[in-house]
C-alpha cells in the first residue's frame, strides 16, 4: 500500500511538471524549426533538421519597430541596468535590515512599518511622481534613471528580508562586539555580513528575477535607446513585415528568458536553503 501511494504521489508529480514544462518544450522545438516544418508539422513535433538560424536572427536582425538590429541592444540595457540596480538595492537593503533590528531607536518600528507599504504598493501608483522626479534630477530616458526606479521600488523587499534575518541572529554577537570597541561599520562588515550568505543568495535572486523581469517601469522610464529586453522582446513580437516568424519569435522570447533560467538552475537550492534559514521569519 506504501509503495502504491508513493507510486500515485511521484506519477502526479511527473504530470504537473510535464505541464508545467510543456509551454518551455514548445519555445525550444519550435525556435529550432524552419518556417516550412512550423507551418507542416504539428506543434509537439521535434525539429527535423535543428538549426539555431532563428536565434541568430533574433538576437542580431530581427526587427523590433523601426529598427533591425535584433535584441542584442535591448539585452545589453538589461545588463547595464540589472547589474548595478541589484547591488545597490541589496546593500541598501542589508544596512536597514542591520540598523532596524540591531541598532533600533525611537521610531524605527514606525518607518520600518511605513517601509512595508512599498511591499504591497502597486507600480502604477508611483508612474506618475517617479516620472517628475527623474525629469527633475535629467534621467528620464536613461538607464541609470531606471537604476534608481528599481533601487527605490526593491528597497521595501530587500529591507524586510535584511531585518526579518538578522532579528534571528543572537544581540549579545553585537553587545561583545561593541564591548570590545567595535563600532557600527565595523561589526556590520566583520560580524554581521559574513553571517548573511544564505539571505544574500535570497535577495540577489530575488531583485535580478523581478528587476530583469520588469516590463512596465521600462516602457514607462526609458528611452529608445535604453530600453531593457522585455521591452525590446514584446516589439519584435509585435512587429510583422510579411510572414509571422514564430520561431524568430520564440528564439527571442528564449534569449530573454536565459538569464533568469540560468540563476535558478545554479542558485535555485541556495535560494531555498537562504528562505528556510530565516529570510521570511517573524
Amino acid at each position: 500500500m506504501k509503495h502504491l501511494h508513493r507510486f500515485f504521489l511521484l506519477g502526479a508529480l511527473a504530470l504537473f511538471a510535464g505541464l508545467f514544462l510543456a509551454p518551455l518544450y514548445v519555445m525550444v522545438v519550435t525556435s529550432l524549426k524552419d518556417m516550412d516544418q512550423i507551418r507542416a508539422g504539428g506543434l509537439l513535433d521535434l525539429p527535423s533538421d535543428p538549426s539555431l538560424a532563428a536565434w541568430s536572427k533574433a538576437w542580431s536582425s530581427a526587427c523590433t519597430g523601426t529598427d533591425c538590429g535584433g535584441l542584442k541592444p535591448f539585452f545589453m540595457n538589461s545588463i547595464a541596468m540589472v547589474v548595478p540596480a541589484v547591488l545597490i538595492s541589496t546593500v541598501l537593503g542589508a544596512l536597514n535590515g542591520y540598523v532596524l533590528s540591531k541598532w533600533r531607536f525611537r521610531g524605527s518600528e514606525l518607518i520600518f512599518g511605513l517601509m512595508l507599504f512599498g511591499v504591497f504598493m502597486p507600480m502604477q501608483v508611483v508612474l506618475l511622481p517617479m516620472s517628475q522626479v527623474l525629469g527633475w534630477l535629467g534621467l528620464s530616458t536613461s538607464v541609470w534613471g531606471l537604476v534608481l526606479v528599481h533601487v527605490l521600488a526593491g528597497l521595501p523587499s530587500t529591507t524586510l528580508f535584511f531585518r526579518n534575518y538578522y532579528v534571528g541572529l543572537p544581540d549579545e554577537l553585537v553587545k561583545a562586539a561593541m564591548i570590545d570597541g567595535a563600532g557600527f561599520w565595523r561589526i556590520f562588515w566583520r560580524i554581521v555580513l559574513p553571517l548573511s550568505t544564505p539571505i544574500l543568495v535570497v535577495t540577489l535572486i530575488w531583485q535580478f528575477t523581478q528587476i530583469w523581469n520588469d516590463f512596465l517601469y521600462g516602457v514607462v522610464f526609458t528611452g529608445a535607446e535604453a530600453k531593457p529586453v522585455t521591452v525590446g522582446l514584446n516589439n519584435l513580437a509585435n512587429t510583422t513585415a510579411n510572414v509571422k516568424e514564430y520561431n524568430v519569435d520564440m528564439a527571442a522570447a528564449m534569449i530573454a528568458a536565459l538569464p533568469t533560467l540560468a540563476v535558478y538552475i545554479i542558485a535555485g537550492k541556495y535560494f531555498v536553503r537562504g528562505l528556510t534559514a530565516g529570510a521570511v521569519k517573524g
